[in-house]
């Protein structure tokens, strides 16, 4: 047995996971998050600030010291939505090898939403086609298949922090446009002729994560209270009308919501809302595991 660890930089935060393997799996030892919001550095020519690179970079690099500290013998990290946008992603890139030793990665948006599935399906009924839906900073990934059978993967430009800076919302009436303007983007990626519909969708990210704990009433730090929770439309688009109506200010106040995200999580939600009614989907359920656990899956086990 020997611990491992990956580093995801994504849009909006950058994460890791460090964990022991076995020889059929790994167990998780320990998260770390920080709130970077690297897509918010992306200017109107599609470059990073040196700003934003930096500050993800300091982060990355803080947590790749940590894991060698803890006795991880390997250690991989990847990048996501804003590292494909950037004109200048080989530089950022060049900035984490430099900062950490380690030969950093850009995924494709197909390869996020499979390593997704594979590490959120672990709350999908034993043998059951269902589909995941992760919702991200700059990207929403969206996948149906079985067990590690990917039927359909699909990387759509729409996140919260992506729509926050496109479309404002002050209130539950702002929200509707958004929902649309996630529909449309949907609409042109998803096969016109698919049929393979599953009963079961899981949800992975913030945002589920956030609509868990406020659900249930509890601290966003209570991740495992909130694997599992099953959440109806009707209650999603609830909550989203009660935070739309709240200042940031207000929504700070709230244990359930992180507060790295009180500015984006009505954006998240819209995009949630849009998707599920183009799809006719009735609920969700929330994982709490994503595409860390499964790159895990898919490359150390």
């Amino acid at each position: 047995m020997h611990k491992a660890a990956v580093i995801g930089i994504g849009s909006n935060s950058v994460r890791m996971l460090i964990a022991l393997m076995e020889e059929d799996g790994f167990t998780r030892l320990t998260r770390d998050r920080e709130g970077t919001r690297l897509f918010a550095g992306l200017d109107d020519e599609g470059n990073l600030s040196r700003e934003s690179m930096e500050k993800t970079v300091a982060a990355v690099a803080r947590m790749a010291d940590s894991a060698r500290r803890i006795g991880a013998e390997r250690l991989s990290i990847f990048a996501t939505s804003a590292s494909r946008d950037a004109r200048n992603g080989a530089d950022f890139l060049d900035l984490i090898r430099g900062k950490t030793g380690v030969e950093p990665e850009i995924i494709s948006g197909e390869e996020e939403a499979v390593l997704s599935f594979l590490g959120a399906t672990e709350v999908a009924p034993a043998g059951e086609c269902c589909g995941v839906i992760d919702i991200g900073g700059g990207s929403t990934e969206l996948v149906v298949g079985q067990g590690a059978r990917i039927d359909l993967a699909l990387s759509c430009q729409m996140g919260a922090v992506r729509l926050f800076r496109l479309l404002r919302i002050d209130s539950a009436a702002d929200m509707p446009p958004v929902e649309a303007a996630a529909r449309e983007v949907l609409a042109e990626k998803w096969p016109k002729d698919w049929e393979n519909m599953p009963k079961t969708w899981i949800g992975t990210g913030g945002t589920f994560t956030a609509l868990a704990a406020l659900v249930k009433g509890i601290r966003w730090t209570d991740r495992s209270f909130m694997h599992g929770t099953c959440i109806p439309r009707e209650r999603i688009r609830e909550l989203g009308q009660q935070l739309a109506a709240m200042p940031v200010s207000e929504r700070l106040k709230l244990e359930g919501l992180q507060p790295s995200r009180a500015d984006i999580v009505v954006h998240g939600i819209c995009i949630l809302l849009g998707v599920m009614d183009f799809l006719g989907i009735d609920r969700i359920t929330v994982s709490e595991y994503g595409n860390l656990d499964g790159y895990f899956r898919r490359e150390y086990v």
